[in-house]
């Protein structure tokens, strides 16, 4: 299996080193375009073994799978770029760009109908702890599903929605990050005017956000579950939470999430 990727960014280049890990794909199966050639060496550094080039085209040729790590705005124009290839071979076409839709891909190629992918994963795929989102068209066979689920649960936890909710999943992952990172930071603005260091408090509190997560995910308990548990009648515990309730903590998460979804 040869699998290609353009674009060897953030995204681009966090899937190609993850994968040159995994049991997937080797280094040496692997292909990656960009056009900046800092940008590949560094990634054949990283990855010795991968194939590089500064031609999309010359990427795609023979490939098996095409992942589109590039701007949405640049979909259309790489898309236009490397279809030739695509049409020689008929690869899985995978694309990461937020908000392209089946719909417009199709049109990108003259209406051509081929097996493709939606994911959209958040930045934790660079250290392979990324929730993926995918979607399938109606083209692809259930194999080939198989095979790109297991590409992106080898860089974090592959989760399959229909395209309808794409948008609401992107609000919650792939933006959700960017959430959490804001409740640390918060958190640790608390933390220093009760009087601790910044690294003592971050310390603190990210060992507290990875403790929860994995209660949630060992336990298979929801939330609430684990935060009456903490919660002694008449305790510290359900003041701070009362008072966040309050001061909008719970209808600024929600409205924060919709709003990021387009709603």
């Amino acid at each position: 299996m040869k699998l290609s990727i353009l674009g060897a960014g953030n995204m681009g280049g966090a899937i190609a080193r993850g994968l040159a890990k995994s049991k997937i794909v080797s280094a040496d199966n692997l292909t990656v375009s960009d056009c900046n050639q800092e940008t590949l060496d560094r990634l054949t550094s990283d990855v010795p073994g991968i194939h590089t080039t500064r031609t999309n085209l010359e990427a795609c040729e023979g490939a098996s799978i095409v992942i589109f790590c590039v701007k949405p705005w640049l979909v259309q124009q790489v898309v236009e770029e490397v279809y030739p290839a695509i049409k020689a071979s008929n690869p899985i076409i995978i694309c990461i760009a937020a908000g392209v839709t089946f719909q417009q891909l199709t049109s990108f190629m003259a209406g051509d109908q081929r097996p493709m992918t939606r994911a959209i994963p958040n930045t934790a795929i660079s250290i392979r702890q990324s929730p993926t989102l995918l979607c399938f068209n109606e083209y692809m066979e259930e194999a080939q599903k198989s095979l790109v689920k297991a590409i992106f649960d080898e860089l974090g936890t592959a989760i399959i929605l229909d395209e309808a909710h794409m948008a609401a999943g992107t609000a919650i992952t792939s933006c959700g990050i960017a959430y959490v990172f804001q409740f640390i930071k918060a958190s640790m603005q608390g933390a220093i005017e009760l009087g601790f260091y910044p690294h003592v408090a971050k310390q603190m509190i990210d060992q507290t956000v990875l403790g929860a997560v994995n209660l949630l995910e060992q336990n298979g308990t929801m939330p609430d579950t684990e935060i009456y548990k903490v919660c002694t009648p008449g305790g510290i515990t359900i003041k701070g939470l009362n008072e966040m309730t309050k001061e909008g903590f719970d209808n600024a998460v929600i409205q924060g999430l919709k709003k990021a979804a387009g709603k």
